[in-house]
């Protein structure tokens, strides 16, 4: 195993530079609503104890927290109910992205996101015009705790971690996709603090790009997108050396 996903570098990053407060606690606000609606309690629902953890480790108050947990306990008929969208295509330099969010009216969000990528120089694609370019997997956030990267690799592997990005600090944990849940669970079993754990796509072949002037036009074009109202994420396939 080695680290390549860079991840654990690029989260941090996008944590520093994220201006748009407001739309970080709405988006945790709406996965903690969707991930607790059959079980609002996080002593059974083990999804909604991770989903507060990563919200705790995007800065979310936990007075925050309490009030939407409080909230969902009590929704009614009129709540409203989130449904997960992607969308996919291409950027300038027919690089390809998927486009990543929660959303209760697909009619508002598609237009919104159609005319950011449009405007910024992409193309959106059909469903599955893109996906099979990227890996749907799963990366857990965790604390090194002075372990060395020897040691942890032997305690990653029998967890079922795929592969892993040391760091002193925070290590970074790769797993397939369904195997997320299992791998995290196993981690804290032998006491690594999990910081987060979560779902996301990384591209199987991305391009490296050194020209500056292009990758900034891309860190726009994702940027843009991630402006409208309904996207959280936006998964790009391109690297900088």
């Amino acid at each position: 195993m080695s680290g390549h996903s860079k991840w654990h570098s690029i989260k941090h990053k996008k944590a520093a530079n994220d201006k748009k407060r407001g739309k970080v606690l709405t988006k945790h606000a709406k996965l903690l609503a969707v991930i607790g609606r059959n079980d609002p309690s996080p002593d059974t629902n083990a999804s909604l104890r991770t989903a507060i953890s990563n919200a705790k480790a995007d800065g979310v108050p936990k007075d925050n927290i309490e009030r939407i947990l409080k909230k969902i306990s009590g929704e009614g008929k009129n709540a409203a109910i989130y449904s997960e969208v992607a969308y996919e295509g291409y950027a300038a330099g027919g690089i390809p992205f998927i486009a990543s969010g929660l959303t209760d009216n697909v009619n508002r969000t598609f237009p919104q996101v159609r005319t950011a990528v449009e405007k910024n120089g992409g193309n959106l694609g059909a469903e599955g015009s893109v996906k099979f370019l990227f890996d749907h997997v799963g990366f857990i956030l965790i604390k090194t705790a002075g372990k060395s990267e020897e040691s942890l690799f032997e305690i990653i592997i029998e967890a079922g971690g795929d592969d892993f990005e040391y760091d002193p600090d925070e290590s970074v944990v790769t797993t397939q996709f369904t195997d997320l849940g299992s791998v995290r669970d196993a981690l804290t079993a032998v006491g690594l603090e999990v910081v987060r754990s979560e779902p996301t796509f990384q591209c199987k072949e991305p391009q490296t790009i050194t020209d500056a002037d292009i990758i900034t036009k891309l860190e726009n074009f994702v940027a843009k997108i991630e402006e409208c109202d309904d996207i959280d994420e936006v998964f790009i396939g391109y690297e900088t050396e």
